[in-house]
């Protein structure tokens, strides 16, 4: 199966959209830091799975998947902090959103781990 039709994939886009729509309303100061690390975690995580899945083992896409895993933790993190900042009004919407990616991926990965 191609990766573009993984919907964990597809979800991870979104994802992304978000994400870059909620840091646009970011602090102009935080451009070179906080607004800039949270894009490049957030596309860490579509970019990992499709990387992981044009693997040549099963091992290797797994670890990619873990890649991926742990950006998502690093994203919900720095979003959190984004919120204690005031950064973010409405910060359970893409916390739901992280959390529907994350239980995807994690499933994923148990999958391949059974192969």
């Amino acid at each position: 199966m191609d990766y573009k039709e993984l919907d964990i994939w597809v979800q991870a886009r979104m994802l992304v959209k978000t994400v870059y729509v909620l840091t646009k309303s970011f602090p102009r100061d935080e451009q070179f830091s906080l607004t800039a690390q949270v894009r490049r975690c957030v596309i860490s995580v579509p970019s990992n799975i499709a990387e992981g899945c044009g693997r040549q083992s099963n091992k290797e896409t797994i670890h990619f998947l873990h890649i991926a895993r742990g950006s998502l933790f690093e994203l919900e993190t720095q979003l959190i902090l984004a919120g204690d900042l005031n950064y973010i009004s409405d910060i359970d919407n893409v916390l739901k959103e992280i959390e529907r990616v994350k239980k995807l991926l994690n499933g994923f990965i148990n999958y391949h781990k059974k192969l």
